[in-house]
């Protein structure tokens, strides 16, 4: 960890546990925004680098971001009132000041004056320690702030003021407080109890928690669907898996997608294991039709398989929407900043795990059974012994009990304010479902 000549270095552990504990520090503070200010301007100069800097400690203060408590549950109203009371401190004492870099890349190393006003920034809503001071060196205390920022906006831990970390950080204070007050609403609609087994996808986020006696069992990245098609807000239960699933191509995707690619390849079916079935469940040869002519009334079902687009595994519920959960053979979009590219449906990462979490109370299945059944390419519907409550839910902002606040994108531009739309879904890639 670095330190500056003059100055007692803060050890690790110092460090580890002020980045912990100021969240929570600054809520019990009264006007901490001017509290914080004030502490950092009296704090000493910091001048020179030197080379005792620890990246891995530096880093802990983005992981230390993740929780089991679930976002939903017992304590989140209180949690959400909590930092609304939080923020409602900060705006009155004045907000944050507005970091502009220019065209200089803010990152660890560099010293600009820009910094000054990124370190405030930081400072106001805790995640800069206070004893970092001012100064104009992104030095590791800096780098820290910045990656716990981050990490409770949603994005990509690296230190780094990219475009949409800059976004993030200049959305006014009193916006933040609106986008706050709208979610406890929300979350104010939920039951305390969600079923001791249940999952809950939120859609600004983009991930799945399965959550079992109160504590996040396990959490995946899921892709869901872009603003022109929505994933849809449900409660229902999740009452069978599939293993080795048909895919149906919609018709959509048959008149825009495949029907020109046809054209194009007389082959492209047979490569990707489609068969065209008539209404019968007749197998009918692709050469009998004229793809040059409309989209014949035809079923296009993909046999099971690694092209099939739900890869190993669908996770039906109750809905009239038709929408389900899967798993896909494009695993490099789960590594993607923005994850709003499906046509509804919702892709989970690892969704092994979570089948073989959903399947743990259904007699006859472990593990070991499901990967053996997924390895013949069989299709094999599975009926839950007990249906398991899931809640698709759009929580763009809430506390936690640790008092860390996290914000999201509000994708489908429902939180009342278009600064929250970050524009962050540019670059979106042809969907597969």
């Amino acid at each position: 960890m670095s330190k500056k000549n003059g100055i007692e270095a803060l050890s690790r552990r110092a460090f580890l546990a002020s980045a912990a504990t100021v969240g929570a520090s600054a809520i019990a503070a009264p006007a901490f925004a001017q509290s914080a200010l004030d502490t950092l301007i009296n704090a000493p100069r910091r001048g020179n680098w030197d080379d005792q800097f620890d990246a891995k400690a530096a880093s802990r203060t983005a992981t230390a971001m993740v929780s089991n408590t679930p976002i939903l549950g017992p304590q989140s109203v209180a949690s959400a009132q909590q930092a609304i009371m939080q923020y409602q401190q900060i705006a009155a004492a004045g907000g944050w000041p507005e970091v502009n870099p220019g065209d200089q890349r803010l990152q660890l190393g560099v010293s600009s004056p820009a910094v000054q006003a990124l370190r405030q920034r930081l400072a106001i809503t805790g995640d800069l320690p206070r004893e970092a001071g001012l100064s104009n060196a992104f030095d590791s205390y800096v780098d820290g702030a910045v990656k716990r920022f981050q990490a409770r906006h949603g994005l990509p831990a690296d230190g780094v003021l990219g475009e949409f970390t800059l976004k993030a950080m200049n959305i006014p204070a009193d916006v933040r407080l609106q986008q706050l007050n709208t979610n406890v609403i929300r979350l104010q609609t939920f039951p305390e109890d969600l079923g001791r087994r249940h999952l809950m996808v939120n859609i600004p986020a983009a991930y799945v928690e399965a959550v079992e006696d109160g504590s996040v069992a396990t959490r995946h990245a899921a892709v869901v669907g872009r603003i022109s098609r929505p994933t849809h807000i449900v409660n229902s239960k999740v009452y069978e898996v599939i293993l080795n699933p048909y895919w149906t191509a919609p018709r959509s995707i048959v008149e825009k997608d495949i029907v020109p690619l046809m054209r194009k390849d007389p082959t492209y079916l047979e490569k990707n294991a489609i068969r065209l079935l008539d209404g019968k469940g007749n197998e009918v040869a692709p050469e009998t039709i004229d793809w040059n002519g409309e989209a014949p009334n035809l079923m296009f079902r993909q046999d099971p398989g690694k092209t099939n687009a739900m890869a190993s595994t669908k996770i039906n519920f109750h809905n009239k929407n038709g929408e389900y959960m899967h798993d896909t053979p494009q695993q490099g979009l789960f590594n993607k900043l923005m994850r709003f590219e499906s046509s509804g449906c919702v892709r989970v990462q690892n969704v092994r795990d979570l089948t073989n979490w959903l399947l743990r109370e259904t007699p006859g299945w472990n593990r070991q059974q499901m990967e053996q059944v997924i390895a013949t390419r069989v299709n094999t519907p599975i009926t839950l012994g007990s249906e398991v409550p899931v809640y698709f839910v759009y929580i763009s902002a809430w506390g936690m009990p640790d008092g860390i606040v996290q914000f999201r994108d509000d994708i489908y531009q429902l939180d009342g304010n278009a600064e929250l739309a970050l524009d962050t879904t540019t670059g979106i890639e042809q969907p597969v479902q």
